[in-house]
């Protein structure tokens, strides 16, 4: 396979939209997908055009959110970051825009909005546990 990527506009990539956010799911989830592919699975939702599937896509490209298969006649693409790459980065990009660099409120914020499963606090708990406990090292 050869694997294109088109060198990114700016030296640091932009955020991804929230349609692109939306073709990113997809390939995480999937893994490679021809255009055709994304098409469909997003046809069930919006009903998004094959056209414009494929417009977001070149355009993930050149913005470097995508790598291009070009050796088949139906171009394949795949993410070029891994979900939690990316996930780090808004997080990061939220936290000094919106929160001023604080975690905690951050946190605070996230909990009003939607309350976490017992399940969810369990794994937070786990982490804070983990952090406390490296802290004292």
């Amino acid at each position: 396979m050869f694997w294109h990527m088109s060198k990114p506009r700016r030296s640091s990539s932009p955020k991804p939209t929230e349609a692109e956010l939306e073709l990113l799911q997809i390939l995480w989830e999937r893994g490679p997908s021809t255009v055709r592919e994304m098409y469909e699975a997003l046809s069930g939702d919006k009903g998004t055009g094959y056209t414009t599937t494929l417009k977001i896509l070149q355009k993930m490209a050149e913005k470097g959110h995508v790598i291009r298969d070009e050796s088949e006649r139906s171009h394949v693409y795949r993410a070029a970051m891994k979900a939690e790459q990316t996930q780090r980065q808004l997080v990061q990009d939220l936290l000094q825009r919106a929160f001023r660099g604080s975690s905690a409120s951050l946190v605070v914020a996230a909990l009003n909005e939607k309350r976490a499963s017992a399940t969810e606090l369990a794994e937070i708990r786990e982490l804070l546990d983990e952090m406390e406990r490296e802290s004292k090292t």
